[in-house]
């Protein structure tokens, strides 16, 4: 209980923090608005070969996509701040606090998690108004995948900053990290369109198989496979995730 108790003052803290600054909110959303009112419309014909005969059937593979692509490139870059707060002396101070220090980790990437939440949901209003049809019910399972990658994301981000603790170091391994993950996992155009040795290679991305289960959702798929394959691999790696970061957190700030 105490763990829990702490994780949410730290979350709070934390919230606090993003409510006095609306502008990382604002920040985070130029670049999916850009691409959703840019590229999407350019994907009619690029996904004609996936059944896409209107636009509207472009944005139900798009959107995921666009989606996946902010819980990984937005989760990677949670370990800047944190990168931040070791250098301002702010987790020292904390260390002198009874606060746990998994909670101080679990709070930062909670408060990372309900942020890009925040920004999904913002996307996908947006693409509803473009023509965009979903589901309530396989929107809220496709949110569901979209929290465990972002957790995941920030876990792993603050691992690699605990490690490295250089934004000159930080900022390649991130981009080297999200670059090839995110293209494997189909985020701009789906790998079903790709040569077969592409296809073989995502198979051993665990994104893949959470964006492929968001556009099944998204298409009204709800009894393909990909879907429960990916909260499966999702759920269990998110929790292999927090658990390594954590244990590394408290190692490094102790």
């Amino acid at each position: 209980m105490k763990i829990l108790r702490d994780t949410w003052l730290v979350y709070q803290r934390q919230l606090l923090i993003v409510f006095r600054t609306p502008s990382w909110l604002i920040i985070g959303l130029v670049q999916p608005f850009v691409y959703l009112l840019l590229f999407a419309p350019l994907l009619k014909v690029a996904l004609k070969p996936m059944g896409a005969v209107t636009y509207h059937d472009a944005y139900k593979i798009y959107v995921p996509g666009l989606l996946a692509a902010l819980a990984i490139f937005g989760g990677l870059a949670a370990g800047f701040p944190l990168l931040g707060e070791l250098r301002m002396g702010v987790i020292e101070r904390f260390r002198v606090t009874p606060v746990s220090r998994l909670a101080l980790l679990l709070g930062r990437a909670l408060r990372e998690t309900t942020t890009l939440l925040a920004q999904a949901v913002i996307v996908v209003v947006l693409a509803l108004a473009f023509g965009l049809t979903v589901k309530p019910a396989y929107l809220l399972l496709a949110f569901v995948l979209f929290v465990l990658m972002s957790l995941m994301s920030s876990a792993i981000a603050y691992a690699m900053t605990m490690a490295v603790r250089n934004d000159g170091a930080l900022g390649p391994l991130v981009n080297t990290v999200s670059q090839p993950v995110a293209l494997l996992a189909g985020v701009l155009l789906p790998i079903a369109i790709a040569p077969l040795w592409l296809r073989d290679t995502a198979l051993w991305n665990p994104f893949y198989w959470a964006v492929a289960g968001m556009r099944a959702l998204f298409q009204g798929n709800a009894s393909d496979n990909s879907i429960w394959i990916g909260l499966i691999v999702m759920s269990v790696l998110t929790t292999v995730a927090v658990t390594w970061s954590a244990r590394l957190f408290a190692n490094r700030v102790s």
